[in-house]
């Protein structure tokens, strides 16, 4: 009796097989979009020597495990926070900021240059409840540049644009402006109130 030979497979259409299956599954799959807070991180400092912050330079946050709101160790409402980020910013104590509109109260920070706002969370935070101070915090800065830019923006040729609208405009490639007196502007801007927000572990 002859032995039969076992039947070959035809593998020349398995490439193309999978090669489809491979963009099926590339066309249909979802990919999510990354969710969070958009930082871009200061760069290294090539520094050995420790810095001092004076206390009054530091505004403390602290958002504990129930969602409650301490502000310099004192309980605050989350919807007076802003107001209070920007009247610690904006105090202006050691008088050498000239367009500071604060108090000048000597026992609050010295300048928007040294203040730093320090957020610290515990871990049984809520997410939302720390993205609402984080948004909060953010609002205090962007109110302070809002109003620098209304103030000197006119006198360099870009009247009622706040600083939110001059960034803008700024990425705007169909701007007519002049983009480099704009960025200048930007930058002085960003500068005199500079955002120091440190998070705390």
């Amino acid at each position: 009796m002859a032995k039969r030979s076992a039947p070959e497979v035809n593998a020349g259409s398995m490439a193309d097989i999978a090669f489809l299956l491979l963009i099926f599954f590339l066309v249909t799959t979802t990919i999510p979009k990354d969710s969070g807070i958009n930082r871009k991180l200061p760069p290294i400092e090539e520094n050995d020597e420790d810095v001092v912050i004076k206390q009054k330079n530091i505004f403390t946050v602290l958002l504990n495990g129930k969602d409650q709101l301490l502000v310099e160790d004192e309980l605050m409402e989350l919807k007076d926070l802003r107001a209070a980020a920007i009247e610690f910013l904006d105090n202006g104590g050691d008088g050498s900021c000239n367009y500071c509109n604060g108090a000048k109260n000597p026992s609050s920070s010295d300048n928007p240059d040294k203040a730093i706002i320090s957020l610290k969370n515990e871990r049984e935070t809520s997410y939302s409840a720390y993205i609402s101070v984080q948004n909060e915090l953010v609002a205090a800065y962007n109110d302070l540049r809002n109003r620098r830019a209304l103030d000197i923006g006119p006198k360099r040729g870009f009247p009622e644009m706040d600083f939110v609208m001059m960034e803008k405009n700024y990425k705007d490639p169909k701007f007519i402006g002049n983009t480099v007196k704009l960025k200048a502007l930007i930058d002085q801007i960003r500068n005199e109130y500079p955002e120091k927000l440190s998070e705390v572990q």
